[in-house]
């Protein structure tokens, strides 16, 4: 590192003078050790203290001090600045073509390695060449003929030069004047060479490096002295209207101190008077609610410097607003105020089965919840993730472990949201500012142990420009750190340790997996039909009755009219569009009774329907009914519930391609090269020619091709509907599968067997393959379901097929 040394110059003993060595011995061409500089330009009749760093330019001070006194090369070297300053060795290209001769009048050892010199310029040189020898740079050089044009114009420019400099130092600050740059502008004013004057002009100045490096290169001295008349009049420009600006804010602070006095006077008069001033009223008044919100000590010395700021303020001024939006926050927010838990286990109890159907594992791991807070009720318990398909009753949930515990209740949809700002607020030097959700939130519990909902956080945006809004939870649902919460807005710490956060998700492998490490995940699956007969009938039914004002009519619904709502209308893990379908009857009944068509007493039946909703939009017999060949029912799983897939495969004349279509992923693309190369490889054992790709093109279509699907599970559905194509064997109708295949033809587990088993059942399918190593989920799936089902466990494609292929058609079995 070579760099100046700041705020020291040597200067000339005399103006334009040199010493008489010097100017004796002062070289006209010739080679000496080249110092190249970094990031500064020395100019002749200047002395300036350099740090050096770098083995290259200690090692060219020690070779011009390694001479006799009396040798002319004594204590000289030449200076040159480089184009780019990270360059550590630079060559003739690197440096800029006009460099300085200078005189090393002293030079101090420092640190091993580094080096303190004073170095003097005496006159411009032009580089030549350069020549490395061993740590040393040697460099070519001849004298830069200078001219100076017109005498007169020289000196006249000189003087008006000398002028500007004067007044420049005028408009300089008080601050940035001393001593050193005192004696510097007397030397300045008292020069008489024109040269010289121009460059103690532009040293004293404090010109930019690029400028100095302009004023290096001009050999005119005339020009030079145009170009720095320039320059010190563009500073002089600045400093004037700088100077400007100052004076007008003063004046402004001036006004706005003497207005803020005379309202304090007109208030103590008012005192006197016995009249009231609203504007000392509202301000009293947030004082007041300041001192009862029993601030923390650091929000508490935020608030009275704000307030004492508030009171020097206009009360109509912008900034006054805003300090008075502030202060009403940290008024409104819960700093202490917290509600006692009722932890009842066995009302908490009755409340779950009183509003929620089923979900007894669910129900469990709540109760158990409550029983921890209730042994330990300092403790930070987990923060739980209820995760599942839409409609199973997340939020209603998180709800009713409020009501159990008898705390408020907050959420906060976390869907859609892009700018983590939206999490930790706006710092309030923007206009607009707001705190973010967390804070508003807690605002509007006015607790600080609500029950704080964060509503699906797997629809939160993915980091982009604006930041990273599921990075910003952390902070706030970490047990660990989440008692110092610090908002943007708010600017102080805020205690969310006391609050029980639950979230919700669909899916939970949209959730990053930093966060989703914090989390303890609670599944929800989907509902049978069953149970959803059950929620119509004694939650979702008599809750329309009384919105739609007919709490006081009879209203029934048989079980075959609920099941056919639930199979033939909706086809769904939840049950909101059930709740939708149960709605559109009650309108009906309810306009009917309006209108005075309808008896007390009102009994759906079937017929009503298809009148009032129109034909069923879902059929349970979706299969076909004479088992197809190459068409295989297959198991996908989605964030809304499992569902039914179709593979349909059929060979045609062609090369040998296979092709897939359908919107596929692609693991389900790898899926089916894996499926081929099986086929391939083990071709006889299927009963398929080994040439089969010869003349032929393989074509495997997924039908819904407007949905996307991925994932390594329909291996196995992939295969049988090949292997069915090609030995025209039929697959049977009453049977799905699900499973990922390998190339030895072994069923790997999958994921999801709950919900795909659901979906199965939803349909009709009474017969269901699953790989060996998911028989551990078969306690996962409602025992109402199992009952009606046969799970067939496999363990390599030999059982696939030996369940689902049925002979030829037309042949016999053995």
């Amino acid at each position: 590192m070579d760099r100046a040394i700041p705020g020291i110059w040597w200067r000339p003993t005399g103006p334009g003078t040199l010493p008489p060595m010097v100017a004796q011995n002062r070289l006209a061409a010739g080679e000496l050790p080249l110092l190249p500089l970094r990031s500064m330009t020395l100019l002749p009749g200047l002395a300036q203290p350099v740090e050096l760093g770098r083995a290259g330019s200690v090692a060219a001070i020690k070779a011009a001090r390694n001479h006799d006194a009396d040798d002319p090369e004594a204590n000289l070297v030449v200076v040159s600045t480089q184009r780019d300053a990270l360059t550590e060795r630079p060559d003739l290209e690197d440096l800029y073509p006009i460099a300085i001769l200078a005189e090393v009048s002293h030079a101090l050892q420092g640190l091993p390695g580094r080096m303190t010199a004073i170095v003097r310029g005496l006159e411009r040189v032009r580089l030549l060449g350069l020549e490395r020898r061993g740590d040393t740079t040697y460099a070519m050089f001849q004298r830069a003929h200078e001219t100076m044009g017109d005498p007169t114009l020289a000196y006249a420019l000189a003087g008006a030069l000398q002028d500007l400099v004067k007044q420049h130092e005028g408009l300089v600050p008080s601050n940035a004047k001393n001593r050193n740059r005192a004696q510097t502008l007397a030397v300045l004013l008292a020069e008489r060479s024109p040269g010289t004057v121009c460059d103690l002009a532009a040293t004293h100045v404090g010109l930019d490096p690029a400028e100095l490096v302009e004023i290096l290169h001009e050999l005119s001295t005339s020009e030079r002295l145009r170009k720095v008349m320039e320059f010190v009049s563009q500073r002089i420009n600045i400093l004037q209207v700088k100077r400007d600006l100052d004076r007008h804010v003063r004046d402004h602070l001036s006004r706005h101190e003497q207005e803020a006095l005379l309202r304090h006077k007109l208030r103590a008069i008012q005192g006197e008077l016995g009249e009231s001033d609203d504007e000392d009223q509202w301000l009293h008044d947030l004082t007041q609610r300041l001192e009862r919100a029993e601030l923390p000590p650091e929000a508490n010395g935020i608030a009275k410097r704000e307030l004492a700021r508030l009171r020097r303020m206009n009360p109509q001024g912008g900034e006054a607003i805003i300090a008075r939006t502030y202060l009403e926050l940290l008024a409104d927010l819960p700093w202490s105020n917290a509600t006692e838990d009722k932890l009842d286990i066995e009302a908490a109890r009755d409340l779950l089965e009183r509003e929620h159907y089923g979900l007894t594992r669910v129900k469990k791991r709540i109760i158990e919840y409550l029983c921890v807070r209730k042994l330990a009720p300092h403790q930070r318990g987990p923060i739980l993730c209820l995760a599942g398909p839409p409609g199973v009753g997340k939020t209603s949930l998180a709800r009713s472990i409020a009501t159990a515990l008898g705390r408020t209740f907050v959420r906060a949809a976390m869907g859609g949201v892009r700018d983590d700002a939206e999490i930790r607020g706006h710092r309030r030097t923007y206009v607009g500012a707001l705190p973010g959700r967390m804070i508003q939130c807690m605002k509007r519990a006015g607790t600080t142990n609500p029950v704080f909902l964060l509503d699906e956080v797997d629809k939160l945006a993915t980091p982009d420009l604006r930041g990273d809004p599921a990075g910003a939870l952390l902070e706030a649902l970490d047990p660990e750190q989440n008692d110092s919460f610090e908002d943007h807005y708010l600017g102080t710490a805020y205690d969310l340790s006391k609050v029980i956060f639950i979230c919700t998700a669909n899916d939970l492998g949209r959730i990053p997996t930093v966060l989703r490490d914090r989390l303890e995940v609670i599944e929800l699956s989907g509902y049978t039909t069953q149970e959803k007969i059950e929620i119509a009938r004694n939650y979702l039914l008599p809750r329309a009755v009384e919105e739609h004002g007919l709490s006081e009519h009879a209203i029934e619904a048989s079980d075959t009219v609920l099941e056919v709502l639930a199979t033939q209308y909706t086809r769904e893990s939840g049950v909101r569009n059930l709740q939708r379908e149960v709605e559109a009857l009650l309108r009906d009944v309810a306009m009917g009774i309006a209108e005075g068509d309808k008896p007390r007493k009102v009994v759906l039946e079937l017929e009503d329907l298809s009148r009032i909703l129109g034909p069923p939009k879902f059929h349970e017999d979706i299969l076909e009914k004479d088992p197809p060949v190459g068409v295989v029912t297959g198991l996908g799983w989605t964030p809304t519930g499992g569902k039914l897939l179709f593979v349909e495969a059929r060979s045609t004349a062609g090369d040998g391609q296979l092709r897939f279509t359908g919107r596929l992923g692609e693991i389900m693309k790898e899926s089916g090269q894996t499926a081929l190369s099986l086929i391939r490889s083990r071709s006889e054992s299927f009963g398929v020619a080994p040439d089969f790709l010869k003349d032929r093109d393989i074509h495997v279509h997924f039908p819904a091709g407007a949905v996307p699907k991925d994932g390594p599970s329909a291996g196995v559905t992939v295969t049988t509907a090949v292997i069915s194509n090609l030995t025209s064997r039929p697959v049977r109708t009453d049977i799905a599968m699900t499973g990922e295949i390998t190339l030895r033809g072994h069923v790997l587990p999958i994921g999801g067997v709950r919900e795909k088993v659901l979906a199965a059942h939803r349909a009709g399918i009474r017969h269901v393959l699953l790989p060996y190593r998911n028989a551990k989920d078969e306690i996962d799936i409602p025992p109402a379901v199992r009952d009606e089902l046969t799970l067939h466990y496999v363990r390599h494609i030999d059982d696939v097929l030996e369940l689902a292929l049925l002979p030829p058609k037309g042949r016999a079995t053995a």
